[in-house]
C-alpha cells in the first residue's frame, strides 16, 4: 500500500511501504511449564505480546479480517511454543478432508505459522493445525514466491506436539516445537515469521502480515520479526536413530517366477552438528514406496516428472533439486536406486549400499549440501557397482537473491560383492554449473539465469545448458519471460532433461480484475506462447499460441478455458493414437488447434468436484478428452474420490483410432488421527493394467509407523480399438505383492 502527499507549491511524493514495514512480535522465555491441552491457562500466555488484527488475503487484501486471529509464542530451553486463538462470528462448523496428516487444500480449516529461521527471506518451515488437531509441516524454499511443487513441499516430516479444542465462539491450538526439529543460527537476535489462518465458514484467508493478494500467501518477503528477550543457545544433544524391518511376499505370474519371500532391515540416522547443520547416514535403506503414484494418460513424446516421495531426499531438497528449470533439471533424486534394464526398458530398483547427507547452514549466508550413495551391482544387467556424489552451494547476496553452485558425479566401480571396490575410469557422467536468483524485495520482480555443463565418456568435448526466466508481477499485471538453450549432447543422467538440442523461447502476459461487487474474486484475460527451435539452425521444431481466460470466484471455485494453435515436426516416429501402433514418420510436420477447459467446484462443500476437456484436432486426426475428479467427504472421517480421464482418438484411414480410459478410485478413511486406511484401484487401458493398491497405516508414535500393503495387477487387454468394449477385459493377474513395514523414530 503506499500514502501519496501532494503540496500546491511544491509537489512531494512520499512512498511508505506497509507491506515491508512492520513491527514485529518480542518472544519471552517461559517462567513456567506449557502444557500441550488447547487451554490457555499458563501464567505466561496471559504475559506474552499478541499478534492479532489479521488482514484479509482472500477475497479482498485491503480489509482487515472478518474473524480475527490472536497468535502467542514463548519458549524454554526444549520447544518454541505457539497458542493461536481463531475466533468466529458465530456457531458454525468446520471443513477437513480428513484426519490424515499434511492435508493441503484453500477449502480447509487450519492456522498456520511460518518461521524464516535465519531471517534470510529465502527458506522457511510451516506447521498447521485445523480444529480437529491434525498437523501438517513443510518446508519453503524460493522465497514462496513461485507456484510449483519445489517452493512448497509437505514431503518433509519431524517430531513435534500440538493439541487443538473447539468452542463456543472460537477454537484454540496450542504447539511445542522442539528445537531440535528447526535449523537456526545460533543466538541469532530474531528470525522472521508469520502467520496465517484458513476459514472455510466465510470462506476466509487472512495473514498477520498483509500480503497483496496477486503474490502467494507463503510467499517471505512478507514477514515480520520474531524478536528474541536473550539470545537463542544451540538445542541439547539432537541425535535421532529410525531403523526400519521389512518383510515382502511377492510373485510375477507373466514370468511364473516361484513365490519370493524377503526381509530386510536397515537404519538411517539423524546427527544434529549445532543448530544450524544436519548429518543423515544411512546403512540398507529402504528406498521403496508404501504410496504408490497417481497414473496418467501420456499423449505426449516425452518422458513424465513424477515427484519424489522418499524421506532421504527431502530435507533441504530444494538445495539440490532446483538448480535449472522444470523440464531442465540437473539432479533428479529419483534417478538414485533406480536402473532401466537395456532389454526390456524397464525400471528396475536398484540396492543402496548406503549413504550420507550433509546439508545445512555454515552461516547466515551460506548454505552447502553434500549427498553421497553407494549402489550395488547387478550381474544380470551388466550393471557395475555406481557411486553418486552430489555437492551444492548457495550463498545469500542481496536480501532476497542467491548464486548457486553445484557439482554431480556418477561413477562406476569395478567389484565382486565382498571384494574391494576399484575405480572404472571409462565409466562416469559428470554435470556441474551455477545459477543466479534475483528477487526484490517486495516480489514484484523475480528472476533466475543458470549454465550446466555435462561430461561424460561418450562426449570427447562438453555440453552445455544455458537459460532462465524473468517474472513481473504486480496488482494488475503478471508476466513471464523464459529462454533456454539445451545442447545436443547435454546428458546429465542424474537429471531429468525432457529435450535436448533445442532453443526455446515462452512469453506469457496475465491482466486481472478484481470487481469490489458480485461472487468474482478475480478475473481476467491472458496470451502465452512457447516456441521450440532446433539448437543449431533454429529451425521451427514446435510452437504454440494460446489464448486464455480465468475466473477465481469468492466461494474458492476456479474456471479456466483457452484456445490453443500449434505446431509440430517429428523429429522420431510418434503414434498419436497413444497405442504405441501405426506411426507417423519422421520428418513429417502438422498444425492444429482446439480448446480446453477446466472448472473445480467449491472445494467447503460434501460433494465436489474438478472437471476438465479438451476438444478439437489431434495432428492429423481428431481428439476428444474429458477427465476430472469426484470427490465426497465422510467429515471428518475420510473421503471417496473418482479420477477418471477418457481420450477418444480418431485418425484417418491407415491409423489406429483409439479410446484411452483412465480411472482411479481412492477410498481414504482416517480411523483416527493415527490409524489411516487407504485403497488405491487405478485402472489404465493405454498400458493395459489394473492395480489395486491397499495400505494400513498405523503411527503408533510420531513418525513411527507399521504399514501393511497389498498390491496387485491385473493384466487388462484393450477391447476399444476392435469394434469392441470401451472398458478393458480383465485377465490373469501380472503381479502381486504383500508388504509389512515398520519403522520406529527414536530421539537420543
Amino acid at each position: 500500500m503506499k500514502i501519496w502527499f501532494y503540496f500546491p507549491a511544491t509537489i512531494m511524493v512520499f512512498s511508505l511501504n506497509l507491506c515491508l514495514a512492520q513491527e514485529g512480535l518480542n518472544i519471552k522465555k517461559a517462567t513456567g511449564k506449557i502444557s500441550i491441552d488447547a487451554i490457555m491457562d499458563e501464567p505466561d500466555w496471559a504475559q506474552a505480546d499478541v499478534a492479532d488484527r489479521f488482514w484479509q488475503y482472500f477475497p479482498s487484501d485491503s480489509t482487515r479480517a472478518a474473524a480475527d486471529t490472536e497468535v502467542r509464542l514463548t519458549y524454554d530451553e526444549n520447544n518454541v511454543y505457539v497458542l493461536a486463538k481463531m475466533n468466529n462470528l458465530g456457531d458454525r462448523s468446520y471443513v477437513t478432508p480428513s484426519l490424515r496428516r499434511d492435508f493441503r487444500g484453500e477449502a480447509n480449516d487450519v492456522f498456520s505459522i511460518v518461521l524464516d529461521t535465519y531471517a534470510d527471506k529465502n527458506n522457511a518451515f510451516l506447521f498447521g493445525v485445523n480444529p480437529f488437531g491434525v498437523q501438517r509441516e513443510g518446508l519453503i524454499a524460493n522465497g514462496g514466491s513461485l507456484a510449483s511443487a519445489s517452493t512448497f513441499s509437505t514431503g518433509w516430516d519431524n517430531v513435534w506436539y500440538s493439541e487443538a479444542k473447539i468452542y463456543d465462539d472460537f477454537w484454540l491450538v496450542e504447539m511445542a516445537i522442539p528445537l531440535k526439529t528447526l535449523r537456526y543460527k545460533k543466538e541469532a537476535p530474531y528470525w522472521n515469521i508469520n502467520f496465517y489462518r484458513f476459514d472455510s465458514e466465510y470462506a476466509e484467508q487472512s495473514t498477520w502480515t498483509r500480503i497483496p493478494r496477486n503474490q502467494f500467501i507463503i510467499n517471505l518477503a512478507f514477514t515480520q520479526e520474531l524478536v528474541w528477550d536473550q539470545p537463542l543457545n544451540q538445542s541439547k544433544k539432537n541425535i535421532s536413530l529410525i531403523p526400519y524391518g521389512i518383510f515382502n511376499n511377492s510373485k510375477n505370474f507373466e514370468l511364473d517366477s516361484p513365490t519370493q519371500n524377503k526381509f530386510d532391515f536397515g537404519l538411517d540416522t539423524k546427527i544434529g552438528l549445532g543448530p544450524a547443520m544436519t548429518l543423515d547416514l544411512t546403512v540398507n535403506p529402504d528406498f521403496s514406496q508404501v504410496e504408490v503414484d497417481t497414473q496418467v494418460t501420456n499423449l505426449d513424446r516425452f518422458e513424465i516428472f513424477f515427484p519424489e516421495r522418499r524421506q532421504f531426499f527431502l530435507e533441504n531438497a530444494d538445495l539440490f533439486a532446483n538448480f535449472g528449470l522444470d523440464g531442465t533439471r540437473p539432479f533428479f533424486s529419483r534417478r538414485i536406486g533406480v536402473s532401466v534394464d537395456p532389454t526390456t526398458g524397464q525400471n528396475l530398483q536398484n540396492r543402496i549400499y548406503g549413504g550420507l547427507r550433509l546439508n545445512g547452514k555454515l552461516n547466515k549466508n551460506l548454505r552447502i549440501g553434500i549427498l553421497d550413495t553407494q549402489l550395488e551391482e547387478n550381474e544380470a544387467i551388466q550393471l557395475p557397482s555406481t557411486n553418486y556424489f552430489v555437492t551444492a552451494l548457495q550463498q545469500r547476496i542481496l536480501s532476497r537473491s542467491y548464486i548457486g553452485g553445484f557439482f554431480i558425479n556418477k561413477q562406476a566401480f569395478t567389484n565382486t560383492i565382498g571384494e574391494e571396490f576399484t575405480l572404472s575410469p571409462e565409466e562416469y557422467n559428470r554435470t556441474f554449473g551455477l545459477d543466479l536468483n534475483l528477487a526484490s524485495n517486495d516480489n514484484t520482480w523475480n528472476s533466475k539465469f543458470f549454465y550446466h555443463q555435462s561430461l561424460d565418456e561418450q562426449n570427447s568435448s562438453s555440453e552445455f545448458a544455458t537459460g532462465g526466466y524473468v517474472n513481473y508481477n504486480s496488482y494488475r499485471w503478471e508476466s513471464n519471460f523464459t529462454l533456454q538453450s539445451i545442447g545436443a549432447g547435454f546428458n546429465p543422467e542424474v537429471g531429468f532433461v525432457r529435450r535436448r538440442n533445442i532453443f526455446q523461447v515462452t512469453p506469457e502476459l496475465w491482466w486481472n480484475a478484481y470487481p469490489k461487487q458480485g461472487g468474482i474474486q478475480r478475473h481476467g484475460p491472458g496470451i502465452s506462447g512457447d516456441w521450440v527451435g532446433d539448437n543449431r539452425n533454429f529451425e521451427d521444431l514446435d510452437w504454440s499460441l494460446d489464448l486464455n481466460y480465468r475466473v477465481s470466484f469468492k466461494n474458492t471455485a476456479i474456471l479456466n478455458f483457452s484456445g490453443r494453435m500449434r505446431y509440430v515436426r517429428l523429429l522420431n516416429p510418434f503414434d498419436p493414437s497413444g497405442l504405441n501402433t501405426v506411426p507417423l514418420a519422421s520428418g513429417t510436420d502438422y498444425v492444429f488447434s482446439y480448446v480446453e477447459a477446466d472448472y473445480r467446484s467449491d472445494a467447503r462443500k460434501k460433494f465436489s468436484y474438478f472437471l476438465s476437456t479438451r476438444l478439437g484436432e489431434h495432428f492429423n486426426g481428431n481428439l476428444y478428452n474429458l477427465g476430472g475428479t469426484l470427490t465426497y467427504r465422510y467429515q471428518p472421517l475420510g473421503f471417496t474420490s473418482l479420477n477418471f480421464s477418457y481420450n477418444r482418438i480418431r485418425l484417418p484411414d491407415g491409423f489406429n483410432d483409439s479410446d484411452l480410459l483412465l480411472l482411479g478410485t481412492r477410498f481414504d478413511f482416517t480411523f483416527t488421527k493415527n490409524f489411516f486406511l487407504t485403497t488405491f484401484v487405478q485402472l489404465n487401458s493405454q498400458l493395459e493394467n489394473l492395480n489395486i493398491n491397499t495400505r494400513l497405516q498405523w503411527r503408533f508414535k510420531p513418525v513411527s509407523d507399521v504399514y501393511l500393503v497389498y498390491t496387485d495387477n491385473y493384466f487388462a487387454e484393450s477391447l476399444s480399438n476392435n469394434g469392441g468394449l470401451l472398458f478393458p477385459d480383465i485377465r490373469f493377474p501380472r503381479q502381486r505383492a504383500i508388504v509389512l513395514k515398520v519403522n520406529y523414530w527414536l530421539n537420543l
